[in-house]
């Protein structure tokens, strides 16, 4: 048997063990919120084009055509990057339908993917009206615009609430070698399947779940160094190794929000 490497299409898994159900985001829904930001988008275009030509009304004709363009390229892309980067995906069409734009991997888009995302987005849907990204959205299995094959993004569904995959503790006769391990980066499709298959190990099939741990445990060990001790059970491999990459994660965690408060803290005594 061979683990598949494929991802599984819209699932993503964080590092807390949680699983967000999460699913490419129809085409309808799409629309529609794409559809709720260009009406906000030109609103706030129009307001501003409006308040500068009122305020510029001496000026000549190519200093306007040139504010107009800046203010057309602030609306349309400027603004909408900062506000996909912050929101980490969303925009407030995207809010209001449930949906946002996430990485290709599952992880949340940066300030270099919003940017591709809206920078080809101002000639796909703006500038061509929409008619590129329709045709694209249509035949892309995810539903992918071009600005979206370009960034590595596609948008999903969000479901309200994340369902847990509570993990085995750490197993005691590995947590030493565990501390030292280097685990790297897991591809997602091996991590998500050994969380499944922890959380369903008491309704599988003795046999399958012999099979399975083994396969699994194959599949992750290329990316820890150095193996387990010998004679190691796989199952208790995986559970060592997910453990361990939780708890550091939560620790990287830890240490970012203490940074923070010190930085807040100085920041206030200034």
């Amino acid at each position: 048997m061979s683990l598949s490497s494929g991802e599984p299409v819209g699932e993503i898994v964080t590092g807390e063990a949680v699983v967000l159900g999460l699913r490419a985001a129809s085409f309808a829904s799409r629309m529609l919120a794409a559809l709720l930001d260009a009406v906000i988008v030109g609103i706030v275009l129009v307001a501003a084009i409006l308040g500068a030509s009122s305020l510029l009304s001496d000026s000549t004709e190519a200093t306007v055509t040139a504010i107009g363009l800046a203010l057309s390229v602030l609306c349309l892309v400027g603004i909408p990057t900062a506000v996909e980067t912050a929101t980490r995906g969303r925009s407030v069409g995207k809010l209001v339908l449930g949906v946002r734009a996430v990485r290709d991997d599952g992880g949340p888009v940066r300030f270099r993917h919003a940017l591709v995302r809206h920078v080809v987005g101002f000639f796909e849907l703006w500038a061509l009206a929409g008619s590129p990204a329709i045709v694209c959205s249509l035949v892309n299995a995810r539903g992918k615009r071009v600005g979206d094959l370009l960034a590595g993004t596609y948008v999903v569904r969000e479901r309200t609430a994340a369902r847990h995959v509570p993990l085995p503790p750490m197993p005691p006769e590995l947590a030493g070698w565990a501390r030292t391990a280097d685990i790297g980066r897991l591809p997602l499709a091996t991590a998500t399947a050994a969380r499944q298959f922890l959380a369903r190990t008491a309704s599988l099939n003795p046999a399958s779940r012999a099979a399975l741990r083994v396969e699994l445990a194959d599949a992750l060990l290329p990316h820890v160094s150095p193996a387990p001790p010998p004679g190691t059970d796989p199952e208790r491999f995986l559970v060592a190794v997910l453990v361990e990459r939780r708890d550091r994660e939560l620790t990287r965690l830890e240490r970012r929000e203490a940074r923070t408060r010190d930085l807040e803290r100085s920041i206030g005594r200034t």
